[in-house]
């Protein structure tokens, strides 16, 4: 577990990019506020797109008889989509930005990237959850609560003296 926020590239000359970014507890929580908005708005969309492929997919298994009424309808929920999913991909991008990981769209799962026992991990959020309460493995979909300890600031770092004779 990483005690403070880094940034890590393979190369001294490399700069560092958002998949490189490593959080702690303290700092995801402090950022869960904002990112939790974004996430809502997300599972929304999602939640919305969900309704409009439905209806679509309906309104396109009777194309072929449809009336002037719903075809237009179906012209204006494949407007609505595009929409959409730009939307979804601009609340993504957002989410990007910050340095934070989107691991399910549709319940709004977002991840806060970290490293526990030297792997890439992520402290995980979805909304309905009062507050930043779990991690999992990069890759993982299995979410353990978060350790006691992990929630505590990191020790100060003693400062070596140089004693005087």
């Amino acid at each position: 577990m990483e005690g403070h926020i880094e940034n890590r590239a393979s190369g001294a000359s490399q700069r560092p990019g958002p998949s490189d970014r490593i959080l702690t507890w303290q700092v995801s929580r402090a950022m869960l506020p904002l990112v939790s908005r974004v996430a809502l708005d997300l599972s929304g969309r999602h939640e919305r797109l969900a309704g409009l492929y439905a209806e679509l997919a309906n309104l396109e298994k009777h194309r072929r008889t449809l009336d002037w009424p719903q075809r237009h309808r179906r012209y204006q929920l494949e407007d609505e989509i595009s929409a959409a999913e730009s939307e979804v991909r601009g609340l993504v991008g957002e989410l990007e930005a910050l340095g934070v990981a989107l691991l399910d769209g549709c319940c709004g799962l977002v991840g806060f990237p970290t490293r526990v026992n030297d792997r890439p991990a992520y402290f995980s959020w979805m909304p309905g959850e009062d507050g930043l309460g779990y991690w999992n493995y990069a890759g993982d979909g299995n979410r353990r609560p978060v350790p006691h300890d992990w929630t505590q600031p990191p020790a100060p770092r003693s400062r070596s003296r140089k004693s005087k004779k």
